[in-house]
């Protein structure tokens, strides 16, 4: 799929240097996790990196940005020494792509500081992965989007891949008292059933919200 670009390449020249020994890039995170150099055009699998070694040193590095520097048009940073790679997102820059069991071999081999068959969600190229957290879950009802924790440094917040959030979506269901604007209440997932505790919504970015009530 070919996606229209709507950068902001005025505003900047790609590795250029505001300073001595210093360096700048910008790039564009879409709402399915793929990442892409910020002025070029068409913006598709083709175009996008894939290279593991890359996309897992690159978001690991991922943060708010704060710096004195385009904060508002790219408010997260991925820092590579005295490179500054700035990033703006169609929504959030972690999204989540698989939901899979996390087996002890694999576990120990990677050093993964989880429990024995820990469900987990991976980003990043399937390179990163945070513990699945079912009761953490919330959909936003107007956009259908759903939300799970992420490390603290990019906002606590991530988003779920809109192909996984459609295999998801089925477990949720509402409150009968709750009203079109409210979040889903339960959660059911392995024969469990969870009870949603919604408290992502207060890590929600403002520009998410706007995409939220468009």
């Amino acid at each position: 799929i070919r996606i229209a670009a709507r950068h902001f390449s005025s505003l900047y020249v790609q590795g250029q240097s505001p300073a001595p020994m210093m360096r700048e890039y910008f790039y564009y995170i879409d709402h399915q996790g793929q990442l892409f150099l910020d002025d070029i055009k068409i913006k598709n699998f083709v175009t996008s990196f894939k290279d593991t070694k890359f996309l897992q040193f690159f978001f690991k590095r991922i943060r708010i940005n704060d710096t004195d520097r385009y904060q508002k048009e790219f408010p997260y940073i991925s820092r590579c020494g005295r490179e500054i790679n700035y990033i703006r997102c169609d929504d959030l820059p972690i999204v989540f792509s698989h939901l899979t069991l996390e087996k002890v071999s694999n576990r120990r081999k990677k050093n993964k500081p989880y429990d024995s068959g820990t469900n987990v969600l991976s980003y990043a190229g399937s390179t990163l992965f945070v513990p699945f957290k079912p009761r953490k879950l919330c959909m936003l009802p107007n956009s259908g989007r759903i939300y799970h924790p992420a490390p603290a440094a990019v906002g606590h917040i991530g988003l779920i891949k809109s192909s996984l959030a459609i295999e998801l979506s089925s477990g949720f269901r509402y409150d009968k008292n709750s009203d079109e604007n409210s979040p889903p209440s339960v959660f059911f997932y392995e024969g469990i059933e969870y009870e949603l505790d919604n408290k992502i919504l207060d890590h929600v970015p403002n520009r998410t919200l706007e995409l939220e009530n468009t």
